[in-house]
């Protein structure tokens, strides 16, 4: 390996949650972008993100083990954000079924496209 040490996984993961709350922000506020399709984006390029740093700084292709771990602590971090957001929907409205089903649906784009995007295949055509 090079002079620099690996860098723990979550550290990627919290990276990645940063990543998304400051795409969102930009995405929604300064282009007007909304809905699914602004999540999807969002979603597609923080995973797509996260694959190739991980690409350049680690040198090498993630194990199965690192693929899973990383993929569960962003999807938990991120989880229990969504949470507490919709613990503030609940107190002051409540969603019916539909609004419920698309906000899980929301939620749990960005883990499931991370584990599409943080694969080998993917990864290997950006090392060096």
């Amino acid at each position: 390996m090079s002079g620099s040490a690996p860098l723990a996984l979550r550290y990627y993961a919290g990276g990645a949650v940063v990543a998304v709350m400051a795409l969102n922000l930009l995405v929604r506020a300064l282009f007007k972008l909304g809905g699914v399709s602004a999540t999807l984006l969002v979603a597609t390029l923080v995973a797509l993100g996260v694959s190739l740093i991980f690409a350049r700084r680690e040198k090498r292709l993630p194990t199965l083990a690192e693929r899973w771990r990383l993929v569960g602590l962003y999807g938990l971090i991120l989880g229990l954000l969504y949470l507490g957001l919709f613990g503030l929907m609940l107190l002051k409205d409540e969603p019916g079924h539909m609004g419920q089903l698309l906000f899980v649906l929301h939620a749990l784009s960005y883990p499931t496209l991370l584990a599409l995007c943080f694969t080998p295949k993917l990864i290997r055509h950006w090392l060096p």
